[in-house]
């Protein structure tokens, strides 16, 4: 379904696919208690922050280990990066109208300026590639990194920032992203790491170094 927005462009309307279920979650958000709200969107806003914490934890608690998990935990925000890349690519092909100004609900969160693309979700893509590539380096942080990320793709369609197959997306740009990305460097991650230990980069791959 294509439909007009306030901006020079034609772009996709995303209604079609789940916009009465995104309705009636954006609908239940406003009859929530007032503390229940605050949390999620204090989440949404800044719960990115703390999968920046868990990485540099990783990475810190790698470097113990030895150089091929040191440079998987370094490889976690590059693939972050990565995901966002893709994701925004993705943005600018699909251009998909933000459903809170398409369905012109009464959302948590401010409604983005017309332009600013709905599909697939930022916010999910980079805590999914987040989730992935700290998976990888600890199991135990994997875990809490995964309910995070899932908690952040829940919240963005709670504030009413996006459909849920926006972050549904999201959550797959993220991972796939991470998953190629960790493939290619686990293909001969001691040979790497061995270069890279023997560099000016020891520091950041031995601890005590």
């Amino acid at each position: 379904m294509i439909a007009a927005y306030d901006g020079p462009l034609a772009a996709f309307d995303g209604a079609s696919v789940d916009g009465a279920a995104y309705s009636d979650v954006v609908r239940l958000a406003g009859r929530a208690p007032g503390w229940l709200d605050s949390t999620v969107a204090l989440w949404s806003t800044y719960g990115l922050l703390l999968f920046a914490v868990l990485m540099v934890w990783a990475w810190w608690r790698a470097r113990r280990v030895g150089p091929e998990a040191a440079l998987t935990a370094l490889a976690a925000p590059v693939l972050v990066l990565a995901a966002f890349a893709v994701d925004t690519l993705v943005k600018s092909v699909v251009r998909e109208v933000r459903p809170c100004r398409s369905l012109h609900l009464a959302t948590l969160e401010a409604c983005p300026a017309p332009g600013d693309w709905s599909f697939p979700s930022n916010h999910a893509a980079l805590a999914a590639a987040a989730a992935v590539a700290l998976w990888f380096v600890s199991r135990r942080l994997g875990v809490v990194a995964v309910v995070a990320a899932l908690a952040m793709a829940a919240s963005r369609v709670w504030v009413g920032a996006h459909y849920p197959h926006d972050v549904a997306a999201g959550i797959a740009v993220g991972a796939l992203t991470a998953l190629v990305g960790l493939t290619v460097l686990r293909s001969r991650p001691t040979s790497v790491a061995r270069r890279l230990a023997a560099s000016r980069l020891r520091p950041l791959l031995l601890a005590g170094s």
